[in-house]
């Protein structure tokens, strides 16, 4: 009678037990979580070696290296698990992502004429790829610095997990640009040239605005580059001031392997925004510079 009131009493409770596992896994993996997350705002003694030190030893003990690489694999796995969520959501929605692409033309999306059997399916696996990658690039973000900060100091750390949004808001920002800005200006020009009309493919029109939206998000991120190397002391203002033409040709160069067309509007409407970012960077620069230099002097004073 006793073991089949207990084995009711089992049976009954099964749920509860179920439950309060599952609660204290979920405050388990919270605990560790925060306990890792605050590691990384730390004060921790780092190994100040010389990289040139730290290369020798890493070529005469390879074994050495294994767990970065194994912690490496570990946020790239995470990273690619997060581009593959990010790819099937766009795929949910690519009709409606694809019309948006399209809403720049006139005729949107009815404007579009496949000539080729596949051309359709290659255009669809290319915008759902892309998007993915956009959507995921936030995540993909943070992954990396994840990887860095147990090399960085506690400030340095601070400064990398803020300098995250600011990627991103300077990436959407230049696709926004290039969506909002640039392609209804150069679409009308291009679909009327000299008088000749164009009936524009999906391949070669998704190809040209995916590839015009993703460089321009790059680009403008580059008053944040300048700055954070500026902030290293690996460049200064005074070396951007002095070498702006040698600037204007290389942002040239890029402006012409950037756009996907010769013609000389196009190229100078990614020119445009590269050249006021250039400028832009210089006085981030300037700025950076102040900073590291306020910092110096204090460390020299408590000295």
């Amino acid at each position: 009678m006793r073991k089949l009131l207990r084995s009711f009493w089992h049976f009954i409770t099964t749920p509860v037990r179920f439950i309060t596992r599952v609660i204290q896994r979920i405050k388990t993996s919270f605990k560790q979580g925060s306990q890792s997350i605050a590691s990384y705002f730390k004060d921790e003694e780092l190994d100040d070696t010389p990289i040139a030190e730290s290369l020798s030893a890493t070529i005469e003990n390879p074994k050495a290296l294994l767990p970065h690489l194994n912690a490496l694999r570990k946020h790239l796995f995470r990273a690619v698990i997060a581009i593959v969520i990010a790819t099937a959501i766009s795929f949910l929605f690519v009709h409606n992502i694809l019309s948006f692409l399209a809403a720049p033309m006139t005729g949107g999306m009815e404007e579009l004429v496949a000539i080729d059997v596949t051309e359709n399916v290659g255009t669809v696996m290319r915008v759902t790829l892309l998007s993915g990658f956009t959507i995921a690039l936030p995540y993909m973000i943070f992954e990396l610095w994840l990887f860095i900060a147990p090399a960085l100091r506690v400030r340095s750390r601070i400064k990398g997990l803020i300098a995250i949004p600011t990627a991103i808001f300077l990436f959407v920002g230049g696709m926004a640009f290039a969506f909002f800005i640039m392609l209804p200006t150069a679409l009308p020009f291009l679909f009327n040239f000299m008088g000749l009309s164009t009936q524009p493919r999906p391949s070669s029109y998704y190809n040209f605005v995916t590839l015009i939206m993703f460089w321009i998000g790059i680009t403008f991120e580059f008053p944040l580059v300048i700055y954070l190397l500026a902030n290293l002391g690996l460049i200064t203002s005074k070396t951007l001031r002095s070498q702006w033409r040698l600037a204007m040709i290389v942002i040239a160069v890029l402006a012409a392997a950037i756009t996907p067309t010769v013609d000389p509007v196009n190229m100078g409407l990614v020119m445009a925004p590269m050249i006021i970012l250039y400028f832009i960077s210089i006085g981030l620069a300037s700025i950076a510079e102040r900073g590291r230099l306020n910092k110096q002097k204090e460390a020299l004073s408590e000295n």
